[in-house]
């Protein structure tokens, strides 16, 4: 899994500290998370009229979200794999386009997206590390 790009990314917004002694679930979190926080931003500023600072937190957003589409692995589910690339992918896009039109809802859509899928990430976190410890 090529996680350089995605800690990368996810150590210029760093709230939860931690980074760098991650696990590679751990750090997925850490990632979605970090997504998840900046969207709550980029919406704040978006609805305060704080263009640079929107403009910003949803770059932040983008690029994290391309950390996670470079830390999936084909190997291990590759339909399940392609789909969530192709989410992220979409995810970044409507990201792009909340930026250009100031449109609020598309950062609630992607936000609505991105949830679900970091709750079931975190609930397979004692699945992963007993498959580890197994293995």
């Amino acid at each position: 899994m090529a996680f350089g790009y995605g800690a990368g990314a996810y150590q210029q917004i760093r709230s939860h500290g931690g980074v760098e002694s991650a696990d590679p679930h751990g750090l997925i979190t850490l990632l979605m998370d970090g997504v998840l926080e900046r969207l709550v931003k980029a919406r704040a500023h978006m609805l305060r009229g704080e263009v640079a600072a929107k403009g910003e937190a949803i770059t932040r957003c983008i690029e994290i979200l391309g950390g996670l589409r470079g830390s999936l692995d084909a190997k291990a589910d590759p339909v399940l794999v392609g789909r969530l690339d192709s989410l992220y992918d979409y995810m970044s896009r409507r990201l792009l386009q909340a930026n250009l039109r100031d449109d609020a809802s598309l950062i609630d859509e992607v936000s609505d997206l991105l949830q679900p899928i970091r709750d079931s990430w975190v609930k397979i976190a004692p699945v992963a590390s007993q498959r580890a410890a197994g293995a």
